[in-house]
This record gives C-alpha cells, sequence and structure tokens, in this order.
C-alpha cells in the first residue's frame, strides 16, 4: 500500500501566534463555546470525492494530480489503497467525520450486481476501519448523475428502465450507509433538470421526482434508519433549470407531496450564491420552516458563474449564517461538509492539509465570534425592538379583518412614519464580534 501522507505529521493546535502551516490556529477541538466543545458544535466533515477522487481536470485540461491510488492497476485494490490513504488524512487532521458518494469508494461494474458485489467489499473495510477510528460518517449518497445512463436525468429520467436503476443504486447507499453508523443520507439531483422544455414533459418529470422521493422516505421506515434524509438544492450546472432551485423551491415541492415532515435541507454555500441568494438567506428560510438539516461549507468565486467549490476562508462571509444556525439551536444531527477541492495548481500532499485547515480555522474563528454576538445581545436586542410593536397588534396575526382595520385606521387617525434600519450600524457591529 502507498503512503501518501507519511511526511506529513498529526495537525497540532498551536494558537493564532504559532507560524507552522501544519498547525490549528483557532480549531481548538476541545475548546468550550456556547456550552460544548467546537468539535461537537461544527462537526465538521471530510468529502471522499473532491479529496481523494478529484484527479485536477478543468473543462480546458486533464489530470493535474498525481496521487498512488489513481494510477492504472486493478480497480478494487486502488479503492483499497485510498481507503487506507484517507483514513490515514483523517486521523491526522483529526477530523470527526466524512461524507462519500457509492462510486467514490468502490468502482462501478458491468452491471448493477457486479456494482453491489465490489461496494459491499470495500464497505466491509470501511466498517473494519471505523471500529478502531474516531471518525464517523456523516452521511451518505448515491452518484445519479457521472454515468452517461443520466444524461437525461434519473429520478426524472424519461426511461423508466433508469429511473428503477436510480432507484436500485440509492436502495443499496442507504443500506450501506445504515451499516457504517451514518448519521444522515443526502439526495443531490445532480441532473433532475432539463436543458430544453423542447424534449421535456415537466409535469411527468415532476411527479416522477415525488414518487421516487416517496419510495426513499418508504425504505428509510422499513430499514429503521434514524437518521435524517437531506435534498440538497441547486439552481444550475450542469442543467439549466434545476428542479430543486433553492431551499424555497425544495420546500414547495415537499409541501406538494407531502414530505415535508421526511425530508430536510442540506444547504450549500456556493449553491446559494449561484441561485442568486446569500447564504444567510438560504440558512434563515430554511430555519423558519423547520426544514434546515446539514451544510456543505465552502465558497464560489465571484468573478466565475459556476460552482467553484472552494474552501471557506472568510470570517465575514460566515458570521451571520453561523449566528442563524447556532442561535437556533445549532446542526443537530447535520454538520460542516467541507465540500471543496484545492485548486488543480495544489498538487503536493501537504495542500490538502493546508486546505482544511485553513478552512476549520475559517469555522472555529467564526463560531467564536458568533459566541460574543449572541453573548453580548446588542444585535438580538435591536431585533427584537424592531418588530415590538406586534406584540401588542397580535389580533393582526389572528382575528382582524380588513374592514376592522379600515375603520381602526381611519378613527384613530393612524398616520405612522418610517423608523431607519439602521443596516451600517449592524454592519458595524458585527463586523465588531471578529478577531
Amino acid at each position: 500500500m502507498s503512503d501518501y501522507f507519511q511526511n506529513i505529521p498529526h495537525i497540532p493546535f498551536e494558537g493564532k501566534d504559532s507560524s507552522n502551516p501544519l498547525s490549528f490556529k483557532y480549531y481548538d477541538a476541545q475548546k468550550n463555546v456556547l456550552g460544548k466543545p467546537l468539535e461537537e458544535h461544527l462537526r465538521m466533515a471530510v468529502c471522499y470525492w473532491h479529496t481523494f477522487n478529484w484527479p485536477g481536470s478543468d473543462p480546458f485540461g486533464g489530470q493535474t494530480f498525481l496521487r498512488p491510488w489513481m494510477e492504472s492497476g486493478d480497480p478494487l485494490e486502488q479503492a483499497k489503497d485510498k481507503l487506507e490513504n484517507a483514513f490515514s488524512f483523517f486521523e491526522k487532521l483529526g477530523i470527526p467525520y466524512f461524507c462519500f458518494h457509492d462510486v467514490d469508494i468502490a468502482p462501478e461494474g458491468e452491471s448493477f450486481s457486479e456494482t453491489e458485489k465490489k461496494q459491499k467489499i470495500i464497505i466491509d473495510e470501511v466498517s473494519k476501519k471505523l471500529e478502531t477510528s474516531k471518525v464517523k460518517l456523516l452521511w451518505g449518497t448515491a452518484n445519479l448523475f457521472s454515468h452517461r445512463r443520466y444524461m437525461a436525468g434519473a429520478a426524472t429520467n424519461p426511461d423508466p428502465d433508469i429511473f428503477q436503476y436510480a432507484a436500485a443504486q440509492v436502495k443499496m447507499c442507504m443500506d450501506n450507509t445504515k451499516q457504517l453508523g451514518g448519521q444522515n443520507y443526502v439526495l443531490w439531483g445532480g441532473r433532475e433538470g432539463y436543458e430544453t422544455i423542447l424534449n421535456t414533459n415537466m409535469k411527468q418529470e415532476l411527479d416522477q421526482l415525488g414518487r421516487f422521493l416517496s419510495m426513499v422516505a418508504e425504505h428509510k421506515h422499513k430499514i429503521g434508519f434514524k437518521g435524517n434524509l437531506l435534498i440538497e438544492p441547486k439552481p444550475h450546472e450542469p442543467t439549466k433549470h434545476q428542479y430543486d432551485f433553492d431551499s424555497a423551491n425544495v420546500f414547495a415541492f415537499l409541501q406538494k407531496f407531502n414530505l415535508e415532515n421526511e425530508f430536510k435541507l442540506n444547504v450549500e454555500v456556493n449553491h446559494a450564491i449561484l441561485a442568486k441568494h446569500s447564504f444567510e438567506h438560504e440558512i434563515a428560510y430554511a430555519l423558519s420552516n423547520n426544514i434546515l438539516g446539514s451544510i456543505d461549507i465552502n465558497r464560489g468565486d465571484y468573478l466565475v458563474g459556476w460552482d467553484t467549490d472552494q474552501f471557506p476562508n472568510n470570517v465575514e462571509e460566515l458570521v451571520l449564517p453561523f449566528y442563524y444556525i447556532f442561535k437556533n439551536g445549532g446542526l443537530g444531527n447535520g454538520g460542516l461538509n467541507m465540500d471543496a477541492k484545492v485548486r488543480r495548481q495544489s498538487i503536493d500532499p501537504e495542500d490538502l492539509f493546508f486546505a482544511h485547515i485553513g478552512s476549520m480555522d475559517t469555522c472555529a474563528r467564526t463560531l467564536i465570534a458568533v459566541e460574543k454576538m449572541i453573548n453580548d445581545g446588542s444585535y438580538d436586542d435591536f431585533l427584537q425592538k424592531r418588530y415590538q410593536g406586534w406584540d401588542n397588534n397580535k389580533e393582526l396575526m389572528n382575528s382582524d379583518s380588513l374592514e376592522n382595520i379600515y375603520q381602526r385606521v381611519k378613527s384613530e387617525n393612524i398616520n405612522p412614519q418610517p423608523q431607519s434600519g439602521r443596516q451600517e450600524y449592524l454592519e458595524n457591529l458585527i463586523n465588531s464580534y471578529i478577531e
């Protein structure tokens, strides 16, 4: 077996004054913040696909990463080699969780039965690793978008045989996720959308997707899976029109098919930006409807119009989303999955560590700032005062009518004057919590 990370030590916490790039400056896993250790609040996870599978290619160039498990050879043996290196990485980084797609961990076969056999071999190897490792599985998911069979979608495909193949793949992956003690199961419809309405029966496809998700919920209860089912919204890319465009779109879809109590959302930062929202908007919407499940924590490039999946490094962008999350009870069974990849010129083993260390430090530094924000209470006080008039006007939300309001405005000569929203004051206030 290759030991790709043999020259990398275990990553220590050395504090913000350390000059050691292979150390944490803010992520002290056991530091008590808001009543719990940082590690328990953030529940950070390495994504298997970008970290160990992505070869460094882009639309104009091929592989730049020369990882030993990417060399030619028996695919199953390469999968085992990759698994050994992945757990070496997890343990040296001190990360508590990881996530995977089914095809990340094991190669596909010529038939579904052959694929399932290969999956079983590697899943059993992962089970053995989990018995002796502190790392746990945050969530599993099935890749229903990379293979050419899914070029017109999976659950929304016009071919019912592809619908069935996708269903079988999800069943297999859900069972494997349960076996590994996964705390969630994610469905990301990478191609559940369309390129042109010319060849699309939208009602048919939406009904198929609703039926597919209903079967997933049924299977969860059948096998006794205790984790959350999560849907990851994305507006476009690779398809122009995704059916799971954003949090509001997904919630409306779930309500239509009576699934709002079966699924929560796995919200991704970069997907929010592609949907022309802010990350805090998507978080606030999900929380207001009790459907926030987990987070893909990354960032995009504001000069590039696609999903660049970069590691987070901007505390200012994360303070408000983290405030909403941790003011409202935290991530529960969810976590912060680093769905990000190093740049294609970052070709050394150390680069994978630099990226994850920076991401974990950024999230820790953000939560430390949010603790100050919550304990100070100035922001909460502002919001409470801004809406306090509603405390004395509860009938407006319950039993009042347009006729009653009309009469009251006339008889009491109600003539309201606008109040400042104080946006600039609030921006300065939030920045004051960041060190």
